[in-house]
């Protein structure tokens, strides 16, 4: 498929040919939404966590003999039953919330997210992202003709934009080969360098 080329001035001065496997991919919501679940749940670390009798410390002895106080009958002080002994139900850092997405499906649904913001004009390929050294100014100045917020996803050679781009609010660089479904959506609009479609393409073997 053909697609419009911008140069540094959001300007379109040509065309280039991608891949029909990349972006041209039918809008799939239901696999999107099951990629970008299994990417936030594998990202979550588990913090929450009370202690069961177990872990509670102390209550090694009986508080009292089991017959004749007239008391109920009781066998450790850090029972859930008493104040500062163990939690129940309380959550647990062991929990596991990771989710398994296949290869195939998670490459599927970025090609979809691609395609989507390729054909409602929020992906746009520029002809070349790159900057004389890695000053703030000076990405500031090539991403503000294109949008406010915007992932750039230029070549990995391409060194300065990486390290210029990263104090920039609402704008982050990414690597041609680390596409995901998470930083495609958060994004309002897509910048990526023509250079890096080439390696789009080869490392999802979409040629």
């Amino acid at each position: 498929m053909i697609a419009e080329l911008y140069d540094n001035k959001a300007k379109v001065t040509g065309k280039v040919e991608l891949s029909e496997k990349v972006f041209n991919a039918p809008w799939n919501p239901d696999l999107v939404n099951q990629a970008l679940k299994a990417q936030l749940s594998n990202a979550r670390v588990p913090v929450a966590h009370t202690k069961g009798r177990g872990e509670v410390r102390g209550g090694g002895k009986k508080p009292w003999r089991q017959k004749g106080t007239g008391r109920a009958r009781h066998g450790s002080i850090r029972s859930p039953l008493w104040r500062g002994g163990g939690v129940t139900f309380g959550p647990s850092n062991e929990k596991i919330f990771a989710r398994k997405i296949n290869k195939k499906m998670k490459q599927a649904a970025i090609f979809s997210v691609l395609s989507k913001k390729l054909a409602e004009g929020e992906l746009k390929v520029v002809e070349s992202l790159s900057i004389s050294e890695p000053k703030t100014r000076l990405a500031v100045a090539l991403i503000q003709p294109f949008s406010k917020s915007a992932l750039i996803v230029p070549s990995a050679e391409n060194k300065n934009i990486y390290k210029a781009s990263a104090n920039i609010p609402k704008v982050k660089s990414l690597d041609p080969k680390s596409l995901n479904v998470y930083d495609l959506l958060c994004y309002k609009d897509i910048l990526l360098e023509k250079e890096a479609v080439n390696a789009i393409e080869n490392h999802y073997h979409a040629e």
